[in-house]
């Protein structure tokens, strides 16, 4: 490709394509991806997702991806959610739950755990890439630390606490944005299992690990490895990726029978929850060469490829939340479409 002279970003173009900006018209979304290639169709939303399209997929040069990724504490989801900091500091007023439960405008309650507290707000603004290094985050993460406490005993918020799931997400999230978490990793490698995973119920006697727990901690080992430079933790890790391995990422070891069947299909947000995607995205950002023993997760993930070229959204986890980010079960979802893709992406090279 030639050099571009490049000022904003939409200026910058692909081969056959100009960057959309997001559209504001509402239209059907079936006629828009029929209309657009599916980049161009990921590349017409938030900068959250955009940002990431770009370095993911498209390959755009690095000062493209940074300048995009800039806009996700500015403006979209990521300036939406870091204005719901609460003056305490939180967000909904705790750590893990609310200090209120919503309600809906009948009065009811809504089914399912709620995720507006500050630990899943922080995941979503992971999950959105926003830049740690933005002054607006710092000064929200400078408020968790000060002001968030854990419902379980007080424990200051980036200390993490007693269950492993909950100590897997402080970690990656501590890592991520740039606190010290080093003592919360090693007493995760103490916990570790004789099977090579994690369970938040070892405390209540459990000696077999659990998917959703191991992932979690793998996830947070990961981040911050790359954060601190730190190998201390890379022999556990393989371990217990070794545990998702040895059952093919959903298959019970001893019967080979899929242990949940919610574990095929794809979410977002991941939540606490395992699922096969979140799986093979945890192995792509680990970056090895794919173990074989991922190639039924894979066929998998193909098998669910829209013939348009997307995949679906297929089990949202019920409970609160701040705002959408997809259109719904059973809809094409820019999230899973751009995961899924990248997946596959790093399968295939």
């Amino acid at each position: 490709m030639p050099a571009l002279q490049i000022t904003r970003i939409s200026d910058f173009r692909f081969e056959n394509f100009t960057v959309p900006q997001r559209a504001h018209k509402t239209f059907n979304q079936q006629s828009k991806i029929n209309n657009m290639n599916v980049q161009d169709w990921l590349l017409d939303s938030d900068p959250a997702i955009r940002w990431q399209v770009l370095r993911d997929i498209a390959d755009a040069p690095e000062e493209i991806v940074a300048a995009e990724r800039a806009r996700v504490a500015a403006e979209g989801w990521g300036a939406r959610l870091l204005a719901l900091q609460g003056k305490d500091g939180q967000w909904a007023g705790g750590a893990l739950f609310p200090a209120r439960r919503v309600r809906s405008e009948n009065g009811q309650r809504p089914n399912g755990q709620p995720w507006t507290a500050t630990a899943y707000s922080l995941v979503a603004l992971r999950d959105f890439g926003v830049d740690p290094r933005n002054q607006g985050v710092r000064q929200a993460v400078e408020q968790v630390c000060e002001h968030c406490r854990w419902e379980h005993a007080g424990q200051p918020f980036f200390s993490g606490e007693v269950e492993p799931c909950i100590n897997g997400m402080t970690v990656m999230l501590g890592a991520y944005f740039g606190q010290d978490v080093d003592a919360v990793v090693a007493r995760l490698l103490s916990e570790q299992l004789d099977d090579g995973g994690w369970n938040c119920e070892v405390e209540n006697g459990s000696v077999r690990s659990s998917f959703h727990t191991t992932i979690r901690v793998l996830e947070g080992l990961l981040v911050h490895e790359r954060a601190t430079g730190s190998a201390e933790s890379i022999p556990a890790r393989r371990r217990g990726e070794e545990y998702l391995l040895e059952r093919k990422l959903f298959r019970r070891k001893s019967t080979g029978a899929v242990v949940d069947p919610a574990w095929l299909q794809l979410s977002f947000p991941t939540r606490w929850r395992y699922d096969v995607l979140r799986a093979l995205e945890y192995f792509r950002e680990a970056g090895d060469p794919p173990d074989p023993r991922i190639d039924e997760a894979i066929d998998l993930l193909r098998s669910k490829r829209q013939p348009d070229g997307t995949w679906l959204l297929e089990n949202t986890h019920p409970g609160a939340i701040h705002f959408p980010v997809d259109d719904g079960d059973g809809r094409p979802s820019r999230w899973n479409t751009l995961r899924a893709s990248r997946v596959l992406r790093w399968y295939e090279q």
